[in-house]
């Protein structure tokens, strides 16, 4: 830039610093929304000391910054405040400011406002200045005024990690058979504002990656829930929703399907395409009948549905590779077509 906001000289100031021994200091407010190549541009007068940059953002700086930015900073997490340190706030705010001093809060309102600012010290303040418009001269600021001047609660960024962390922490709670937690991070996101078919989409996938064929109808549950969603919206959709997760969370628990489908992917992505064995391949032709497909294949209704028939269908470079163990499956429940369910040890993932 040629010069800043106020018309002086960067330059100047710059030259200016280093006559009284004093740094340049560079704060950026909303740093994550400068783009990757605006913020390589600080690198070398970080790394020079030309400038100490302080640099604040909304967002996860592991995936909005350059790792070459955070590697030369030091990160400082800003955490939610508690509702001691908004009580705090308000009553300073009441104390000093002159649209403010000489009001009184209803404990009931105090303790409204500090449920909906949410750790956010902004939130409770404007709530407080609007609520103490809407308040006739000389009476307290009640409840009714603040649940006025807040309307509803502030909506979270489904993009942030807010939104992240929510969804994680349902499917987990599903995972691990919680069916309070996992209702409890649904509506949670449901009454912020999320798009209910994120939800029934990750319920879907819930259905086959963790529930699997231990219980087969549980994923007829969560497709039938995502239609129901489509069909009625929301909020009707809400409990529909809502018997989907607790269906899910109490259904018994099995990863076979997902571990197999992990396993032969990882097969086909690294290891060479082996050939299809001949015998179960198929002969239309005279040509190909000659060449051996097709033959010494075993009919399998015809052999009693004798699983195998000792013929193979794996190529011969497999033949002893393994992809799908009924063990996979929360104890107690046997998956369909298994003699066994016996825990196998499994490496850490």
């Amino acid at each position: 830039m040629d010069t800043f906001a106020d018309g002086s000289d960067p330059n100047l100031v710059t030259r200016g610093g280093k006559l009284r021994n004093l740094r340049t200091i560079l704060f950026v407010d909303e740093l994550h929304r400068w783009t990757k190549a605006q913020q390589d541009a600080l690198l070398l007068d970080c790394e020079r000391g030309t400038i100490v940059l302080i640099g604040a953002t909304t967002e996860n700086p592991s995936f909005s910054l350059n790792n070459a930015i955070l590697s030369r900073c030091r990160l400082v997490v800003f955490g939610k405040l508690p509702q001691e340190a908004i009580v705090q706030v308000l009553h300073r705010a009441m104390q000093k400011d002159i649209h403010l001093k000489d009001l009184e809060l209803t404990p009931a309102a105090q303790q409204l406002l500090c449920v909906c600012a949410d750790g956010d010290a902004r939130v409770a303040l404007n709530a407080l200045e609007l609520a103490a418009a809407m308040t006739a001269t000389g009476s307290p600021i009640d409840e009714d005024a603040v649940r006025s001047a807040i309307q509803k609660r502030a909506l979270y960024d489904r993009n942030g990690d807010f939104h992240y962390d929510l969804i994680s922490a349902l499917h987990k709670s599903l995972r691990g058979g919680c069916p309070d937690g996992a209702l409890y991070y649904a509506t949670r996101m449901l009454t912020a504002g999320e798009e209910p078919r994120y939800l029934t989409r990750r319920l879907i996938r819930f259905a086959s990656e963790d529930v699997g064929l231990a219980d087969p109808s549980a994923l007829s549950q969560a497709v039938a829930a995502d239609q129901a969603v489509h069909a009625i919206g929301m909020p009707e959709a809400g409990v529909v929703i809502a018997q989907c997760v607790i269906y899910l969370a109490l259904a018994p628990k099995s990863c076979a399907v997902y571990r197999a489908y992990e396993e032969a992917c990882k097969v086909c992505k690294e290891e060479p395409h082996a050939p299809v064995p001949l015998h179960i391949r198929n002969a239309p032709t005279k040509m190909m009948r000659n060449l051996g497909y097709g033959k010494g294949y075993v009919y399998n209704p015809s052999s009693g549905y004798t699983r195998g028939c000792e013929q193979g269908y794996l190529p011969p470079e497999l033949q002893d590779r393994k992809f799908f163990f009924a063990e996979d499956c929360e104890p107690g429940h046997r998956l369909h077509f298994c003699e066994e369910n016996k825990p196998r040890i499994l490496p850490n993932s």
